[in-house]
């Protein structure tokens, strides 16, 4: 079958290590499902995965992708939801200690067909495409959750969201205009902000800039280079969801003292459940927001497609079809 995977990890190049080309059908096993990949979309995880974080040599080769939109053994159009739990888990399978991602000890979605746990499989609405569906289970969910689970957010709120261009940051704008929030945006990159407003920002500012408004929640996923803004732009009892540290995990200054005496909450998010996963697609459904696609190219541009996105020179998500 077709399939993109790492061959080899170079933390320096990632793309050194990336192959497009054959790998033997793969087996099925008990309580597992076949799914014929129509549509499958990238993310920054699999940078990281060619660079080493989260894959070991061990495991390569490795087929890339956690994220998958495709067609069932019994003909169903499903959604893969990427998080693999310890079967004998009950609750949150984002709270599993064993939990993984696919492509890291189970092989990933970029290929002709992937295998997953029959649990993880969700139907695919009709009113999204392939394509659409694929962009859901790792950046839309990952959004889903920092805005509605973990920030706790109702409409009417304001947030803030850092850094927009990426797949999350993208995702947080358009979900927090669907479920009435108001939204603002900040980014280094003057037409990343004015697209940002075609998605429904009511507000953007230059990275760093002083808001006129505290805000009730900062979403970042920036990490070093925002902390301090994000921190600053809340108000008394405002929460910062964290998802991502992108620019850096070390901080100079944590703004301690701000947190404390501000009473602010620091909340950490990570992926998102399956419910989490319905509930996103049901929003979409009452909403008529969709996924922000910036370009959809066949398998065999796979490697274009990765080079486009470590770039980051986008707005939205880039899909594979298959």
């Amino acid at each position: 079958m077709r399939a993109v995977y790492a061959e080899s990890i170079t933390p320096d190049d990632p793309l050194a290590g990336l192959v497009v080309g054959e790998r033997p059908e793969p087996e099925v096993p008990d309580g597992w499902a076949r799914v014929s990949v129509r549509a499958a979309a990238l993310n920054h995880h699999d940078l990281w995965s060619l660079r080493g974080v989260g894959l070991g040599q061990d495991k390569l080769p490795m087929v890339l992708g956690c994220d998958a939109a495709g067609v069932d053994e019994d003909g169903r159009e499903v959604i893969v939801h990427a998080v693999i739990s310890d079967p004998s888990w009950t609750g949150d399978e984002t709270m599993d200690p064993r939990r993984s991602l696919l492509s890291e000890r189970h092989q990933g979605t970029f290929a002709d067909t992937v295998v997953v746990p029959r649990r993880n499989l969700l139907p695919k609405p009709a009113d999204l495409t392939f394509e659409e569906a694929a962009c859901l289970p790792t950046a839309w969910l990952t959004a889903y959750r920092m805005l509605f689970t973990r920030g706790e957010l109702r409409p009417g709120q304001s947030v803030l969201v850092q850094g927009v261009g990426g797949g999350v940051a993208t995702a947080l704008v358009v979900l927090g205009h669907a479920a009435g929030l108001r939204v603002l945006a900040t980014s280094r990159d003057e037409a990343k902000r004015a697209r940002a407003l075609e998605l429904g920002a009511d507000a953007v500012f230059e990275s760093g800039e002083r808001l006129p408004e505290k805000v009730d929640a900062v979403m970042e996923t920036v990490g070093r280079a925002t902390w301090s803004h994000s921190i600053r732009s809340l108000r008394p009892g405002g929460t910062l969801v964290v998802s991502g540290t992108t620019s850096g995990p070390q901080l100079d200054d944590a703004e301690l003292t701000r947190i404390f005496f501000l009473q602010l909450r620091v909340v950490g998010s990570t992926m998102g459940t399956l419910q989490e996963l319905r509930d996103l697609t049901a929003l979409l459904a009452v909403s008529g927001a969709r996924p922000v696609i910036h370009d959809v190219v066949p398998v065999e541009r796979a490697r274009d497609a990765f080079a486009e996105m470590e770039r980051g020179d986008m707005v939205g998500k880039l899909v594979l079809t298959f």
